[in-house]
């Protein structure tokens, strides 16, 4: 199945439906008060979280989701029925983002976890919410609310704990196949990994953490060279960075001069990302002698000013891979994943409290505006005004 991380859709709520103007009329009832109900609200539009899926690719073609209207209210005070909600299943790791005002409206970080991404309209009121002493015979009624409607970006990061940076052909889909059951393809030319993969590394039976691969980065990618630093955002969720680099690059460039791109391409997309722990890992030093593999690194590391350890391994053979899989793991367990704090959820004002109660306190006066309301009574309404009685 083909990787999608993004896609832009069309999500609309669901308007309210509408009141109702109506008066009983029955048997022997030929001037009942006003029964008009109100309409129904709008059905709402929500995400949900599903671990079965891992792209994007469901929203590719079809773009525009719409929820039911609420129907309108009917006579004998029956209300509306409500318009049905739509869920859309969205992978595990999903972003959503409002693409007009681009305020980022939730992450979905853990499997079934639902978020409301557009609100139904409210319900319109009937002409019996607006009959009082003066006001016995209302011929008022309020429409139901549009529903909202936005343009909604969703944008898929990977939840892993480990990701890899480096060059292209630095052997970082090498050491997932090293490290882990997934199978990236391997080859000897640049490019090769172009979309993101997940592998699991197992330390022992019960100890395990997720590590992510991304499509290299080269200089200028934050311009958009080669494929460009789109595919950064799957690590901004990693709790520690593995920099690998080519102790023997094939092209003879400088390892060091490698690095600095590296740093400079994270630094330009975003400095929380190239701020979070990095560890450098030199690789491919089964191409050269211990001694002079070791010679070489500390080199380097003088040259960036390197001040923190680092690893030699090689990842085609497995040398020294093991110990640096137990030291990420320790490093996990030290430092947990950041959880957020579980916000309460926004107190909605029921729709008596806002736009109904308005509309009712606009009735009122109204009334209090108007004298005439107190000629009129249901016995009036066949239009026949008594002027004089003895």
């Amino acid at each position: 199945m083909k990787f999608i991380d993004e896609a832009l859709i069309r999500i609309e709520a669901g308007d309210g439906g509408n009141g109702c103007i109506s008066f009983r009329r029955e048997k022997y009832i030929p001037k009942g008060g006003p029964d008009g109900g109100d309409g129904g609200d709008g059905g709402d539009v929500y995400l949900v979280a599903d671990e079965n899926l891992n792209t994007l690719i469901d929203y590719r073609f079809e773009k525009r989701f719409a929820a039911e209207r609420g129907e309108n209210g009917r006579s004998s005070d029956c209300t509306g029925r409500r318009g049905k909600d739509i869920t859309l299943r969205v992978p595990v790791g999903t972003r959503a983002i409002d693409n007009d005002t681009k305020e980022v409206l939730g992450d979905l970080t853990q499997h079934g976890v639902k978020m409301l991404v557009a609100k139904g309209g409210y319900h319109g009121l009937g002409n019996t919410r607006f009959k009082s002493s003066v006001n016995r015979a209302p011929r008022q009624k309020t429409n139901g609310t549009p529903g909202e409607k936005r343009d909604l970006q969703l944008e898929l990061m990977l939840l892993a704990d480990v990701g890899m940076l480096g060059l292209p052909n630095a052997g970082k889909s090498t050491f997932i196949r090293a490290v882990s059951a997934a199978k990236p393809k391997v080859a000897d030319y640049p490019f090769t990994t172009l979309v993101p993969s997940l592998g699991v590394a197992r330390v022992d039976a019960n100890r395990s953490f997720v590590i992510a691969d991304i499509p290299g980065l080269i200089e200028g990618a934050s311009e958009g060279a080669g494929l460009g630093i789109r595919f950064l955002k799957h690590l901004e969720r990693c709790r520690v960075l593995i920099h690998l680099v080519d102790l023997a690059p094939i092209d003879e460039t400088d390892p060091a001069d490698n690095v600095a791109i590296i740093e400079s391409e994270l630094f330009q997309y975003s400095e929380k990302l190239a701020e979070k722990p990095r560890w450098l890992v030199f690789n491919k030093v089964d191409m050269m002698s211990d001694e002079e593999a070791r010679e070489h690194a500390e080199e380097i590391v003088e040259r960036l000013g390197w001040d923190e350890d680092y690893y030699l391994i090689s990842a085609a053979t497995g040398k020294n891979v093991p110990p640096l899989c137990r030291d990420i793991m320790d490093f996990i367990e030290a430092n947990p994943r950041e959880t957020e704090q579980e916000k309460a959820p926004e107190e909605v004002k029921f729709k008596w409290e806002d736009y109904h109660q308005e509309q009712l306190a606009e009735s009122e006066l109204l009334d209090d505006e108007d004298d005439d309301w107190d000629d009129l009574s249901e016995e009036d309404e066949d239009g026949v005004e008594i002027i004089y009685k003895p």
